[in-house]
C-alpha cells in the first residue's frame, strides 16, 4: 500500500473526502516526523512507537576496495510495534499457513 491508497482507505473508513483525509494524514506524518526529529517519542497504544535511536560509530568495509572506512556516529528512526499490532499480523500470518 502507497501514501495514495492509504488516504484511499482512511477516506473510505472515516467517510471523509478524499481531501481531508490527506490532509489528516500528512498532518499525522508530519507530526510524527517533526517529533521524532527531536529526539522525543511517540506511542500510539496497542500500534507502537516511533523514536530516535542513537547508532554508535563503527568500522565498515568498503565492499568494492575491501578497504576498512570509518562510520560516524548518527541517529536514526525506529519503530517498535505494539503488542496488539504483532498479534494481529500473527494472526494474519497462521491463517494464511493452514
Amino acid at each position: 500500500m502507497n501514501k495514495s491508497e492509504l488516504i484511499d482507505a482512511v477516506a473510505a473508513k472515516t467517510e471523509m473526502t478524499k481531501a481531508a483525509a490527506g490532509r489528516a494524514v500528512e498532518a499525522v506524518l508530519e507530526v510524527i516526523s517533526e517529533t521524532v526529529a527531536k529526539s522525543d517519542s511517540v506511542a500510539v497504544i496497542g500500534f507502537g512507537t516511533f523514536e530516535a535511536r542513537k547508532r554508535a560509530a563503527r568500522n565498515g568495509k568498503n565492499p568494492k576496495t575491501g578497504e576498512v572506512i570509518k562510520i560516524a556516529a548518527t541517529t536514526v528512526p525506529a519503530f517498535k510495534p505494539g503488542k496488539a499490532f504483532k498479534d494481529k499480523v500473527a494472526a494474519k500470518k497462521a491463517s494464511k499457513k493452514k
